[in-house]
């Protein structure tokens, strides 16, 4: 069974058959290790047994009047076996800890594929914050589970019924009075182990969302302080710091019940054995050294048990935290559908919209209606007020959002259904937002084309008129980052718009991608992108009127529907909604008819 994350509206959270799944995956990718493991913990913990019956029978021969030389045999044979024992726990635990590491490392290239592959709506709806919760502190855990507490679990799981074993062998009425004192702790885990999962679940959500909240008020600190929001934006993160504290305090109270039951079912065995096996002992049923040998054996389970117990709250933190991180592939991928088939792949570059109609929340359209072809090779502007759609159209043209009804399709192919690869080379979306990576200007340049020359980057860079490049001393090895060179916002845009001219798409959609650069920097970024990717698509999407005045064809938006379609002199002499529109631009005073 699978279920959303508490308090988010997107990343589902994997259900136990899943998490069975992929922990056996896990396994049979290392089957070796995990085999080694297992034999190697067997023979440990075989070698512990021996110590304590080697010892009852050094009791046994004592009382049976045997010679030095026999005990001393006897416990020559008890420190082999500690010897054998310790040299193997630490070669188990070496090959335990290279497993979980190996493991670990799979958990996290998994997590990285999952992520990478989500549509690009689905990680905006979940929000930065969850994604990175799981991808940090939930793989962190699961790292503490396979390095450290899968191990020590792992020998004490062996050890601990191995032990059981043994008393029963020495005694059956001894072992089942040992057995006895520890229904205890099966009850206490039990009740334990039925309120855990869903409460380390809920704390992982609350973690997220309190993420998702500072991560969101850090961003957008200057917008809130230039409206006043400051006491509103404390006051939720404080709301979200009490979710996530309420969360933690139930954890907590689960742990502060079982804990002290378990020490308490510790003692009870041994207790029950010392005195059932004193009568025993005094009607001749049982030897002194099966007494002491069994009281030794019930003294050593607590060790495994302890260990069980240390790590069992550890083991279900990281348990939710494998659910989760497991849950993002439950999300489906971008380009799952047709275009699997290479059959369905594009024929063709011209993009067509047929009866467009989006809904954000699945009541109120945003776009309605839209009938729209955008033919190859040509320059395609759309504006209109805020609000009018421009954005979500851009969206749905990059493949970002499926329509709620109508089709968005490339070549005849249904955009959503592409391929991320596939996409890629066909339609690229460049928006406001960008992102600078640590490293040198050219790692920062060659994830567009990794296989570019120097040459190639310098000529991208100077097709965005990226003029202040010249200024740097080490050129495209200069760093970028924290620390070394910032760029500020209008450079860090035309670094965004380079990758772009080297990722070469057939279809660029340029959604107010100019928007932090001044008008004569900008106009002059756009004519000379203009030139670069002549003969190609472009879908300009912004408020700066000059971009359609330079356009083959002006698309005109208002209240989610395509209003006008034409040529900028068409739609000029149309005198409709486009004419005010520039009119006002320009700020002249004559007033349009209603369209």
């Amino acid at each position: 069974m699978t279920g959303r994350t508490p308090g988010t509206p997107a990343l589902p959270v994997a259900g136990r058959a899943q998490i069975i799944r992929a922990g056996l995956d896990l396994i049979r990718r290392d089957r070796r290790a995990f085999a080694a493991m297992l034999t190697l913990n067997t023979l440990a913990v075989g070698a512990g047994l021996v110590g304590p019956w080697l010892l009852g029978r050094i009791i046994n021969e004592v009382q049976a009047g045997a010679t030095v030389s026999t005990v001393d045999r006897l416990t020559l044979g008890v420190v082999v076996a500690g010897v054998a024992q310790l040299f193997l726990l630490r070669w188990a635990r070496w090959v335990g800890h290279r497993f979980g590491e190996r493991t670990l490392a799979r958990v996290r290239e998994r997590f990285v594929d999952q992520a990478l592959a989500l549509p690009v709506s689905t990680v905006e709806r979940a929000g930065t914050g969850d994604l990175v919760v799981r991808g940090t502190i939930d793989v962190s855990a699961i790292g503490l589970a396979l390095r450290d507490a899968g191990p020590d679990v792992f020998i004490a799981g062996i050890q601990a019924p191995l032990i059981v074993a043994a008393v029963f062998l020495l005694d059956p009425l001894l072992g089942a009075c040992g057995l006895t004192g520890l229904v205890g702790i099966w009850f206490a885990v039990r009740w334990y182990l039925r309120r855990a999962n869903a409460a380390y679940l809920e704390e992982g959500a609350a973690n997220s969302t309190l993420a998702e909240q500072l991560s969101a008020t850090a961003a957008g600190a200057r917008t809130i302080e230039a409206l006043g929001l400051e006491q509103r934006q404390i006051d939720a993160s404080l709301e979200r710091v009490d979710d996530g504290y309420r969360t933690r305090e139930r954890t907590l109270s689960l742990r502060t019940v079982l804990f002290p039951v378990i020490d308490i079912s510790h003692v009870i065995p041994v207790v029950g054995v010392l005195l059932i096996g004193a009568v025993l002992l005094n009607h001749g049923m049982v030897t002194l050294g099966a007494l002491v040998a069994s009281v030794l054996y019930l003294r050593q389970l607590s060790q495994p048990l302890d260990t069980i117990l240390l790590w069992v709250e550890q083991l279900q933190r990281s348990g939710a935290s494998f659910a989760r991180v497991e849950g993002v592939s439950l999300e489906p991928a971008d380009g799952i559908g047709a275009a699997d088939s290479p059959s369905a792949y594009p024929a063709g570059d011209q993009i067509q919209l047929t009866d467009v109609h989006y809904s954000y929340d699945g009541t109120r359209e945003v776009i309605r209606g839209v009938d729209l072809t955008v033919h190859p090779g040509e320059r395609l502007a759309v504006v209109g007020p805020s609000g009018a759609g421009k954005t979500t159209l851009s969206r749905l043209l990059a493949g970002i959002e499926t329509p709620t009804s109508g089709t968005v399709t490339v070549g005849g192919v249904p955009i959503a259904d592409l391929p991320t690869q596939v996409l890629s080379r066909q339609i690229v979306l460049v928006t406001q937002e960008h992102h600078v990576f640590i490293g040198t200007l050219r790692d920062n340049l060659l994830l567009a084309a990794p296989e570019s020359t120097d040459d190639e980057l310098v000529q991208a860079l100077g097709a965005v008129a990226a003029d202040w490049v010249d200024q740097l001393p080490d050129g495209l090895d200069s760093q970028l980052g924290p620390g070394a060179l910032q760029l500020d916002g209008p450079q860090a845009q035309q670094l965004s718009l380079a990758r772009v001219v080297l990722a070469d798409p057939h279809t660029l959609i340029l959604d107010e991608a100019t928007a932090l650069l001044d008008p004569r920097t900008a106009r002059r970024t756009e004519r000379a992108l203009a030139t670069v990717l002549k003969g190609r698509t472009v879908v300009a999407i912004a408020h700066r009127l000059h971009t359609a005045h330079d356009a083959d064809r002006v698309a005109v938006m208002d209240r989610g529907q395509l209003r006008e379609l034409g040529s900028h002199e068409e739609l000029v002499a149309l005198n409709g909604t486009y004419a005010a529109l520039w009119r006002s631009w320009h700020g002249e005073r004559r007033e349009a008819p209603p369209p």
